[in-house]
């Protein structure tokens, strides 16, 4: 699970590191989540999106990732994210 934050976007990825490949993806600019137009770099957002990646996730057989937070320090976003991940079924 590899996450990315812009100033105005949050970006997950779950990557097959050995095939080179991404097996799922969302972020806030995915046409797939309804309130898009709301979401936004923040920690509300993070948790939404948390909750949408997991879904994600799940719907392609992965239950258990290993959290890449890009060199972010894991506070903020990026707790608030892993953490919604982790109620919504994601082991880590």
């Amino acid at each position: 699970m590899s996450v990315r934050f812009t100033g105005q976007h949050i970006y997950v990825q779950f990557v097959d590191d050995v095939a080179g490949r991404t097996l799922a993806e969302t972020s806030t600019r995915s046409k797939r989540l309804t309130d898009r137009a709301q979401l936004k770099a923040n920690v509300p957002s993070a948790q939404k999106l948390g909750t949408a990646a997991a879904a994600a996730a799940r719907a392609q057989g992965i239950q258990q990732v290993v959290f890449d937070r890009s060199g972010a320090r894991y506070h903020g976003k990026v707790k608030a994210l892993a953490d919604a991940a982790r109620e919504a079924g994601l082991q880590f």
